[in-house]
C-alpha cells in the first residue's frame, strides 16, 4: 500500500471506517479491474494532499465481498465517503482528480 493509504478488510472495517471520526474515503477495487489501476495513483496523491484531514483506505472487493455487497457496490472503482461513521456520498468510475478534490472539499466544509 502507498504512503497514507490503509488496506481495510472485513475484520478491520468497523474500527477503521465506521468508528473513525471525520471524513473517510474508501476506494473499492479489485486486482483485475483496469479502471481501478488507472485511478489508484490519484487516490494515493489525494491521500498525501489531504493527510491529517481525510483518512484514505482501500478495500479489495474480491477478498471482502460481504462488505461490497452490504454497500451494494455494483461497479468498481467506487469511491465511497463516510463522515463520522455515516455514508455521505459516493462516486462510481475512474473520475478526474479535480472532480474528486471538489467532492472532498465540499464534504470537509459541510
Amino acid at each position: 500500500m502507498a504512503e497514507g493509504v490503509l488496506e481495510v478488510t472485513t475484520a478491520t472495517w468497523d474500527n477503521e471506517v465506521l468508528k473513525a471520526g471525520g471524513l473517510v474515503m474508501i476506494d473499492f477495487w479489485a486486482v483485475w479491474c483496469g479502471p481501478c489501476r488507472m485511478i489508484a495513483p490519484t487516490v494515493e496523491e489525494l491521500a498525501k494532499e489531504y493527510a491529517g484531514k481525510v483518512k484514505v483506505v482501500k478495500l479489495n472487493t474480491d477478498e471482502n465481498a460481504d462488505i461490497a455487497s452490504r454497500y451494494k457496490i455494483m461497479g468498481i472503482p467506487t469511491l465511497m465517503f463516510f463522515k463520522d461513521g455515516q455514508k455521505v456520498d459516493q462516486v462510481v468510475g475512474a473520475v478526474p482528480k479535480p472532480q474528486l478534490k471538489a467532492k472532498i472539499d465540499s464534504l470537509l466544509s459541510a
